[in-house]
C-alpha cells in the first residue's frame, strides 16, 4: 500500500476542487478555502484529516458560489 504525505493529499484536494469549481472560482479562492478549512479543522478538532478538510472546503466553495449567483 502506498502512503501519501498530508501535503500530497492537500495538493490533490486543491487540484480536485480547482477542476470542480473552475467555472465558478479562480484557483486562488480554492486554495484559500482549503487553507481555511485546514486551519478550522485543527482549531476545532485538534487535527485536520484530509476528508474533513475536503468536506469543509467544498461547502465553503458552494456557499461562495451561491452568494455570487445571488449578487449576479
Amino acid at each position: 500500500m502506498i502512503q501519501h504525505s498530508a501535503d500530497e493529499h492537500y495538493e490533490q484536494l486543491e487540484a480536485l476542487l480547482r477542476d470542480e469549481f473552475a467555472e465558478v472560482h479562480p484557483p486562488a479562492t480554492v486554495t484559500r478555502c482549503v487553507q481555511a478549512a485546514h486551519h478550522g479543522a485543527i482549531e476545532v478538532t485538534g487535527h485536520a484529516h484530509p476528508a474533513l478538510v475536503e468536506r469543509i472546503a467544498r461547502k465553503h466553495l458552494r456557499v461562495l458560489a451561491t452568494a455570487a449567483a445571488e449578487r449576479g
